[in-house]
């Protein structure tokens, strides 16, 4: 049944439907899984997916389909509220369906953006677990990438307060020179904490560390992160985790977590996230989730492992790229789904009748204050000239050999008339389009959508990367900048450029993923320009490595790696009831 979700919040939906959740033994039967594939924790239970992977190995794989969206407005368009209702509608057509989200993080979660756990009747449940930490994975990366920190900043004391001789006698170790100023790693924490970005550490004595500038970052953008989201198995987790460049010596040669003896240790920590957490949707459909790297500089999506899980579990996989199609899709496209091997069958592109008035022209869109009038009456002038990022979206998809489908997430002020007009310019581009009303409705508002993708995953594709994996970063980035983003062209800041240009002539990095650093708000670099912007070129000012998780990074325009809590935070309206335990106010 649908619940009211217009006069309950998503937490009291979440508390309604959790009387009939399944229960971990019940998903073991359901699921066809053996006793000890399952894990339980709790109310929830992780999957042993090295097991799992193994018994299926030899079953032919399900349908693989991925969710994205165009250009979002802050307030986000609701991909994981579109994943959600697509597994429940298709459910409700008697398929077998699952899916694979990320993990969100709790500096959003307290913040203004909220839980990434959809919404209204399309909702993942139990969603205070979900919200609040789930079966502790973001707390085991933490504790895994600061223990990097801690045996860099250790070291480096050491290694100031001691002589060569002194060093080797009472620790056994060898001096690596680290030079203070080229540090990589700052620390992290699961919050939006702006007074952290820039902080000093090693204030007070010689035994009280070493004193330098330091930062902290949120922790989904941790590259312990990253590398859960692209790892195989426990193996290429461990050997991921001790090749990450914790900072470079003063000749300039990298030094990393494998060189401080501490990537083993950071494994051990991390042990555990190797397997999905099992949740369901509020019409009990098995969704995993598992991981939840930053999309605006890591991949950002659930994890390679949770995926070739779900495609032998299920005939049909949903799973969910973060932010639009010009950097989530782009990434999956040709980071994740290049690391994996596995083939998507199609594409879905969420599009509010809210974010493509905003590329007409619409007024401002600031997250935590009201929308303004034009959002919520009709207007077909902005939303016919909005319709032009959803089609330049359409085109970057249908590059890759796929042929989307055009979801219209539709909203109770939306009319008629308006979703007329968006469904003539989504097929009038070739896409397949469909209204869904998951939101209020679940499943029984999703069906036009299930039937959509259903038709569309019969589609014979010929999949293809935008690049080949030999091409240059510079032209790698050249490629990126022109086909998807639209930019006439890339200028280089000398320093980004004479970095580039080094990491192509060293071997080492041929085969590390191009992951690009920009703005979710623009198909630009620039926040402010909605639309399509034309007649502009990519600035790169900087190329990060990330060399556990095989990414370099380049950057345009200024990414901060710490959000900032905003002046009206979610957590002001968060409460427990003292007496059952019960959370409110999570949404």
């Amino acid at each position: 049944m649908a619940y009211d979700a217009t006069k309950m919040a998503d937490w009291q939906i979440s508390e309604a439907a959790e009387k009939k959740m399944p229960t971990p033994e019940h998903w073991q039967e359901k699921l066809g899984l053996k006793k000890d594939e399952m894990l339980p924790m709790g109310r929830l239970a992780k999957m042993d997916f090295l097991k799992i992977i193994n018994r299926l190995k030899d079953k032919p794989d399900g349908k693989y389909i991925e969710v994205t969206a165009i250009t979002p407005t802050p307030l986000g368009e609701g991909k994981s509220t579109t994943s959600v209702g697509l597994m429940e509608g298709l459910g409700k057509r008697g398929k077998n369906v699952g899916g694979a989200l990320r993990q969100p993080s709790g500096g959003p979660t307290m913040n203004v953006k909220g839980t990434a756990a959809g919404g209204g009747n399309a909702l993942l449940i139990p969603m205070t677990e979900f919200s609040l930490g789930l079966t502790g994975d973001i707390n085991d990366i933490m504790n895994a990438h600061n223990l990097a920190m801690v045996a860099l900043t250790s070291r480096m004391q050491h290694e100031r307060n001691y002589t060569d001789e002194q060093l080797a006698r009472l620790t056994g170790m060898r001096r690596l020179h680290v030079d203070p100023t080229r540090i990589e790693m700052g620390w992290v924490m699961d919050f939006c904490a702006q007074a952290l970005r820039n902080i000093i550490i090693g204030i007070g004595g010689r035994q009280d560390g070493y004193m330098m500038q330091s930062r902290f970052g949120i922790a989904v953008g941790s590259e312990c992160m990253a590398i859960l989201a692209v790892a195989n198995d426990l193996a290429d987790l461990k050997k991921r985790l001790n090749s990450i460049t914790v900072a470079f010596d003063r000749k300039g040669n990298p030094v990393t977590t494998g060189d401080l003896e501490v990537g083993n240790a950071m494994t051990a920590f991390m042990r555990n996230t190797i397997n999905p957490t099992l949740m369901s949707t509020a019409e009990y459909q098995p969704c995993m989730v598992h991981a939840g790297p930053f999309a605006n500089i890591a991949v950002g999506q659930s994890s390679i492992i949770a995926d070739r899980v779900g495609l032998k579990l299920f005939d049909y996989h949903v799973t969910e790229s973060g932010f639009a199609a010009d950097i989530g899709f782009e990434k999956f496209w040709n980071v994740k789904c290049r690391f994996s091997g596995l083939k998507p069958h199609v594409s879905v592109l969420t599009a509010t009748i809210r974010a493509l008035k905003m590329h007409g022209g619409g007024p401002k869109v600031v997250a935590g204050k009201a929308l303004p009038e034009e959002y919520t009456k009709e207007d077909l002038g902005l939303v016919e000239k909005g319709c032009a990022n959803m089609v330049h979206m359409i085109n970057v998809i249908r590059k890759s050999g796929m042929n989307p489908v055009v979801c219209i997430n539709r909203f109770h002020t939306d009319t008629d008339a308006e979703v007329k007009l968006v469904k003539k310019a989504a097929e009038a581009a070739g896409a397949r389009c469909a209204e869904s009303q998951h939101w209020l409705k679940g499943g029984e508002g999703a069906l036009e959508l299930a039937d959509a993708v259903i038709d569309a995953c019969k589609d014979k594709t010929e999949f293809r990367f935008l690049y080949p994996i030999e091409m240059k970063l510079r032209d790698r980035v050249a490629t990126i900048a022109k086909e998807v983003y639209g930019a006439d062209g890339v200028s280089w800041t000398p320093e980004a450029e004479a970095k580039a240009k080094m990491l192509e002539s060293d071997p080492k990095y041929a085969d590390f993923a191009t992951m690009m650093v920009k703005t979710h708000l623009s198909l630009s670099h620039d926040p402010v320009i909605k639309g399509v912007p034309k007649g502009w070129t990519l600035p790169i000012r900087d190329v990060l490595i990330y060399s556990g998780a095989k990414f370099l990074c380049p950057c345009a325009g200024a990414i901060s790696l710490m959000p900032g809590t905003s002046s009206n935070p979610a957590f002001r309206r968060i409460d427990v009831d003292v007496n059952t335990g019960a959370v409110s106010g999570l949404f």
